[in-house]
Order: structure tokens, then C-alpha cells, then sequence
């Protein structure tokens, strides 16, 4: 007994209405939990596609089913007899990639907390700003020891400074280095101190002579 085309499209349908539905949940969800809906047009707008894709989708299984039940939609007929098997085999692509991509939000589930897939603007701008702050203002004290021969005070604002910023960092990259491979390495050294450029002046040897009186 032979398979017909429009039966692999109508299950593989059903099956991409029901994984693009369940994503547009998973996005709008938490965007609602957390008033996003309007301030996060990016997760709104995403979450917005994955939904009409799934009644796209849901809409194809539905008029191909109809007819089983007795009822007489043109559409359904028409779409069972134009259901080839190149259209069917893509169908069958696009069920695998919905339920692949569900498989993977298990292990990644961390960084795919809906909201958390679109972090606003201000909040990426207030972590920068927090980090550029602690690290100032560790030097800045750090150097006013140093004017004032205190080592000891110097070197614990340096060190606070170095551990509140590694702390941020690592709040910033969150869980990713669990689940991937983190290429941390500087694309070029970095430049701690500047060397003189080539139409810099060459420092003196010695202070000039003060003359005579």
C-alpha cells in the first residue's frame, strides 16, 4: 500500500503548525511575564512570524483533512491533487528541523528563556556603564595611593577593581561557555603602554641648563 504525497504533507504540516506555535509561546510568553510585548518589538515581531507560520502551516493539514470527514472544500481536493512528493520531502524537512530545534532547547534551555533571547538595549548599555565605573574608579584610587607612597592601599584597589570587573564579565557571558567553545583570545595584544609614534619627539637625555643669574 502505497503512501500518497498529500498524506506526508498533511501529517508534516500538523507537525510544523505545532512546533512554530509552541516557539511564538515560548517567545511571547516570558515577553508578557516581563511587560516586553511593547518596550521589545524585536522579540514581539519574532515571536509574530513563528505564529502566522504556524497557521500557514496548520491551515494546509486542515484543508487537506476536511474531506476525510465528508466535507466538500474545493481547497482541500485541489491542494491533495497538487501535493507532490518534492513539495511532500520539503515538509518532511521542515518537521525535522521543528523537532530538532525542540530537542535543543533542552540542553540549551539557559540561553533560550524567551525574553532573555532579545536582552533590551538599556540593559546591555547599564552593564557596560556598570563596568567601565567599577574598573575607573578602582584605578582612580589606585592612583592616589601611588601619589601618596600607600602600595598597600594601591595594590587592594587594583585587585578589587580586577575582581568586580572579571564578576561582570562573567554575569555578561552567563552560561554560554557551558554549551560552546569561547574563543577568548585578543584579536591583538593589548596595548598597556603606548609606545611613542614616529613624529613624537625623542625625549631629552638630561634637563636643560638653567642659566646663569
Amino acid at each position: 500500500m502505497s503512501v500518497e504525497p498529500w498524506i506526508v504533507g498533511l501529517v508534516c504540516n500538523a507537525l510544523i503548525a505545532i512546533a512554530y506555535l509552541l516557539i511564538s509561546a515560548a517567545l511571547l510568553l516570558p515577553l508578557a511575564r516581563s511587560n516586553q510585548l511593547r518596550t521589545n518589538p524585536l522579540g514581539a515581531a519574532t515571536a509574530a512570524i513563528f505564529l502566522t507560520c504556524a497557521v500557514h502551516h496548520g491551515a494546509h493539514s486542515l484543508h487537506m483533512l476536511l474531506p476525510a470527514f465528508g466535507v466538500a472544500d474545493t481547497q482541500g481536493l485541489a491542494m491533495r491533487t497538487a501535493w507532490g512528493w518534492p513539495l511532500a520531502l520539503w515538509d518532511v524537512v521542515g518537521a525535522a528541523v521543528g523537532i530538532y530545534y525542540w530537542t535543543q532547547r533542552r540542553q540549551y534551555s539557559s540561553l533560550m528563556e524567551g525574553a532573555q533571547l532579545f536582552q533590551d538595549l538599556r540593559q546591555r548599555e547599564q552593564q557596560a556603564l556598570e563596568l567601565n565605573d567599577t574598573v575607573l574608579q578602582g584605578l582612580v584610587v589606585a592612583k592616589m595611593a601611588l601619589d601618596l607612597d600607600d602600595t598597600a592601599r594601591a595594590q587592594a584597589a587594583l585587585t578589587a577593581s580586577i575582581d568586580s570587573a572579571s564578576r561582570i564579565i562573567t554575569d555578561l557571558l552567563g552560561s554560554a561557555s557551558a554549551h560552546q567553545s569561547l574563543a577568548l583570545v585578543r584579536s591583538a595584544a593589548a596595548d598597556v603602554v603606548r609606545e611613542p609614534g614616529p613624529d613624537a619627539p625623542d625625549a631629552p637625555d638630561s634637563p636643560p641648563e638653567r642659566p646663569a643669574p
